[in-house]
């Protein structure tokens, strides 16, 4: 992969979000969150309960933070729901602090998916 600014990488992220699932142009990272979630939990498109959507979005922002040393993969519980130990609470973020982290670590999940 060439060499890109966060800026790029991050305009490429969004286009796939708009290509491959018809979101907003700019979708909401609560949105990717979630996508990212399903598929890690693959269970694909269907009806979730408030409590899965939840749980969903936490999926995915452990396993967004896992290369960055928040959270490390547990186990699989007898639904199929990954768990993950916290190795690194979590510093005091301000909302964009917050916005900023998940960026960040959403564009390394695209990298380390080749999804780019």
């Amino acid at each position: 992969m060439e060499n890109k600014s966060e800026s790029q990488l991050w305009d490429e992220v969004e286009s796939f979000f708009v290509k491959t699932f018809d979101t907003e142009k700019h979708p909401q990272i609560d949105t990717m969150l979630f996508l990212i979630g399903v598929q890690e939990l693959g269970s694909g498109q269907q009806k979730y309960t408030k409590d899965d959507k939840l749980n969903i979005l936490h999926i995915a922002v452990c396993r967004l933070l896992e290369p960055f040393g928040y959270y490390k993969f547990k186990e699989y519980d007898d639904d199929g729901y990954p768990h993950f130990d916290e190795v690194t609470p979590l510093p005091e973020l301000k909302p964009n602090e917050q916005q900023i982290l998940m960026k960040k670590a959403i564009i390394q999940y695209f990298m380390d998916e080749e999804l780019f």
